[in-house]
């Protein structure tokens, strides 16, 4: 993501302390606002990376037989278990991370709308931005975390 400058314009010229203190307070602000919705897309994608995970091992123990043997990390802790009870304790995750999504996806576009209306009620302009017209929400692109976090699941052969 491309770093952007916020600056504030103001309809006063004289350079009055409590002026510039009042600028960079709302500057303050606009990038505490920024930060939120990045934090909120960063944890978006880490949810979405979990919930690939989970669809790839359902996939994967789908074909293997119930009775498997296999091992599951709960709360850090190495859990040895059979197919047939991992299994639909990891379907019930996965509707779960999916419902997160989607509540992410409302608050990131919650939090963008935010943002416009904050940039409006502040005169705020982007550096290197064009001047358009408000169209929609605003939403931050992050890079792709490509970190997995932990595996959930290890299938061990009998």
């Amino acid at each position: 993501m491309a770093t952007q400058t916020a600056t504030v314009a103001t309809g006063s010229t004289s350079g009055k302390p409590q002026e510039k203190k009042s600028q960079e307070k709302i500057a303050t602000e606009f990038q505490q606002l920024r930060n939120q919705q990045l934090n909120l897309v960063n944890n978006l994608n880490a949810i979405e990376m979990d919930l690939k995970e989970h669809k790839t091992v359902i996939d994967t123990l789908k074909v293997v037989e119930p009775s498997r043997k296999c091992f599951r990390l709960v709360g850090g802790v190495l859990v040895e278990q059979t197919v047939e009870v991992v299994l639909p304790q990891l379907e019930l995750n996965k509707t779960q991370l999916e419902k997160l999504i989607e509540e992410g996806k409302e608050q990131i576009t919650k939090k963008g709308i935010e943002i416009n209306q904050y940039k409006d009620e502040h005169n705020i302009k982007m550096r290197g931005q064009e001047p358009t017209p408000p169209v929609g929400s605003e939403k931050e692109n992050a890079a792709d975390d490509k970190s997995t976090g932990n595996r959930n699941v290890l299938v061990g052969n009998l």
